[in-house]
């Protein structure tokens, strides 16, 4: 993609950016750490999240308005009042949730569990109650409990950033929880025309600018009954849709992370 901003405006960009984003989550930890153990649960799940979704949609309209980052992400509105389900995006880069939660102010993210003590995103991640994938069983209890108090849940089904284009293999999980909940996948397809923050990426590596990204709504799949038939399916399925993306990045991981910075 040809450059169309001065290096100098692409540094601006970036750390201005990561540094108002560090801000505002910094800001909100000891708020959340203050009131995770005096709310109720219900309360602090509510108030946690939707604080995530007001810190996250700031975020994006800031990269916006510095015309840094063009996102076509609004699909993501129909969704809101949908009910419990699943919501199964492929994962290109680190911004794929916080584009997701920026738009869905009820969602359950399944998140690592070192993030839980992360001084950033630890105390909000705790108010929110998002669940930790340390322990797989316990995950599944969790995100089945959840769904059944009526969030939707964010999980990633390959596991990690995509290292292997155009999709990683699908783990079991997704499938697992949405047999077990008896709710359905909603595929998210992202698109994106950088390989900015993805797997190998380093946080302050200056990427070329304006970065778009695009999401739309997928095919919504019934609860399996077989997970490995399903994600099989889903693996062939994000193959298929992320062939006639619109956005594509370019030759990635390996290329992408070795490419002179300048």
């Amino acid at each position: 993609m040809p450059r169309r901003f001065p290096a100098f405006y692409e540094y601006f960009c970036l750390y201005f950016g990561l540094f108002s984003l560090g801000l505002m989550c910094l800001a909100w930890t000891p708020f959340a750490a203050l009131l995770y153990p005096l709310l109720p649960e219900r309360l602090g799940r509510r108030i946690g999240r939707r604080a995530i979704t007001t810190v996250f949609r700031i975020y994006i309209r800031e990269l916006s308005l510095l015309r840094a980052c063009r996102f076509d992400i609004t699909a993501l509105d129909a969704l809101r009042d949908q009910g419990p389900m699943i919501l199964a995006p492929n994962h290109p880069c680190l911004l794929d949730a916080v584009m997701v939660i920026s738009r869905l102010p009820n969602v359950a993210c399944i998140m690592k569990a070192a993030l839980l003590k992360n001084i950033f995103l630890g105390g909000g991640s705790r108010l929110a109650r998002y669940i930790p994938n340390e322990k797989p069983l316990q995950m599944v209890y969790a995100a089945c409990d959840d769904l059944a108090h009526g969030s939707q849940l964010l999980i990633f089904p390959e596991g990690t950033r995509t290292v292997r284009a155009p999709v990683n293999p699908i783990m079991p999980s997704v499938a697992l929880i949405a047999r077990r909940a008896k709710v359905p996948v909603q595929t998210l397809i992202i698109e994106t025309d950088s390989a900015y923050l993805s797997k190998g990426w380093p946080l302050f590596r200056r990427p070329a600018m304006p970065i778009h990204y695009r999401i739309r709504l997928g095919r919504r799949f019934d609860p399996p009954k077989d997970a490995a038939a399903f994600s099989a399916t889903l693996e062939a399925y994000f193959a298929d849709e992320l062939a006639r993306a619109q956005f594509v990045p370019p030759p990635f991981p390996a290329a992408a992370a070795d490419a002179p910075a300048a």
